[in-house]
């Protein structure tokens, strides 16, 4: 395994590196411990659970690395663990040729979807045996604890989760790991019961924290931040991080939230889903406010935005080559957004969105 994790000071150095064909807001703060980040981030959520994917993604993250993205962004349960496998032997090359350093670099996995190994089963009965042969008959978890057919937020669940995907990805600390789709629970229990498996999976959290398995923690959500309130599947980022302060103190690890941001999924930016005192927010208002980091996923919402955008987008970004670029450049130019996280499986695609942080999106951002 990988030693370490990321640093203010090896992600400083990494920076400075970038520092000379990128903007000068490219790296952005994601942590309170000075921690910086890529604004670009590379993602790792499609493709076929097949070699040929593996090394498309390795050869990729480690082209990412290379040239100024230093967050990789994965799930356990992605290509059924194959995504973590591959940015675990992008990371292995990466240190072992100097490309970039532990230090330098952020990783990211999720949890909470039971993720298959390697294939996909052939049929639902195929399935239901690997889960019931893997996780239930193992005692890793109770049936009565798996919501919509394979989601859990066990801690015992949890911890076993964390232990594999360290091993995926070959490292001694996972630098954030997120509770994956937390609002699935509610498919299953009210809010008062998911708040209360989530304080129980933020104490192992905690406990992973001060264990050095994991060096923060946070939620990645698909609908639940941008739902209303009131509405079934909202998630209130006030609970999150006061649940977090409860179980941690004024010193928790509850460091950030993903969610999808981009041009056509834009609550984040214009809905205010949130409520801190009796105050109605948008997410972005709210984290800014709580001292949480925002990382946007589906940036380009799986290449629909890519092509095709209206000519007036085009004009508001001036200097700018391609419609993917300009889909990158305008959540990037988010206030609150640390990271725009882009899937890309060839260094062609990462040269390119890297283009969108070589022009000054300043007007469309103010």
């Amino acid at each position: 395994m990988l030693t370490g994790r990321a640093t203010a000071a090896g992600t400083a150095r990494y920076g400075a590196r970038a520092a000379a064909k990128l903007a000068a807001d490219y790296l952005r703060p994601l942590t309170h411990d000075g921690v910086l980040v890529s604004s670009i981030g590379l993602g790792s959520y499609l493709g076929e659970c097949d070699e040929a994917d593996d090394i498309r993604y390795a050869d990729t993250a480690h082209h990412a690395l290379a040239t100024g993205i230093n967050l990789l962004d994965t799930a356990i349960n992605y290509r059924c663990q194959r995504s973590e496998r591959s940015f675990g032997k992008a990371l292995s090359r990466a240190v072992r040729m100097e490309t970039a350093a532990r230090d330098e670099i952020i990783v990211c996995t999720k949890g909470g979807y039971i993720p298959l190994d390697g294939t996909q089963p052939a049929t639902r009965e195929e399935y239901q045996e690997y889960v019931k042969r893997e996780y239930i008959d193992s005692g890793i978890l109770r049936a009565d604890e798996i919501v919509a057919g394979g989601h859990c937020l066990s801690p015992a669940f949890l911890a076993d989760q964390i232990s594999r995907s360290r091993a995926n990805l070959g490292i001694e600390t996972i630098d954030l790991y997120y509770l994956h789709n937390p609002e699935q629970q509610l498919d299953a229990v009210d809010e008062p019961e998911l708040q209360s498996r989530l304080r129980s999976a933020f104490e192992l959290l905690e406990q992973r924290c001060a264990a050095g398995e994991i060096g923060g923690y946070g939620c990645a959500t698909w609908n639940g931040l941008r739902t209303a309130p009131g509405e079934r599947g909202h998630l209130s980022l006030a609970m999150l991080v006061q649940t977090a302060r409860e179980v941690g103190g004024t010193d928790h690890h509850f460091q950030a939230v993903q969610l999808p941001v981009n041009l056509a999924l834009n609550e984040a930016v214009r809905t205010p889903t949130q409520r801190i005192d009796d105050r109605e927010l948008t997410v972005l208002e709210a984290a800014s406010e709580l001292g949480v980091a925002v990382v946007a996923s589906a940036t380009l919402l799986q290449a629909k935005l890519a092509s095709k955008l209206p000519q007036q987008m085009r004009e508001a970004l001036p200097g700018l080559t391609t419609d993917a670029q300009r889909a990158i450049a305008f959540v990037r130019g988010l206030p609150v957004i640390a990271s725009a996280l882009v899937g890309m499986r060839s260094a062609g695609h990462v040269r390119e969105n890297l283009g969108a942080a070589r022009a000054s999106n300043s007007a469309l951002s103010a």
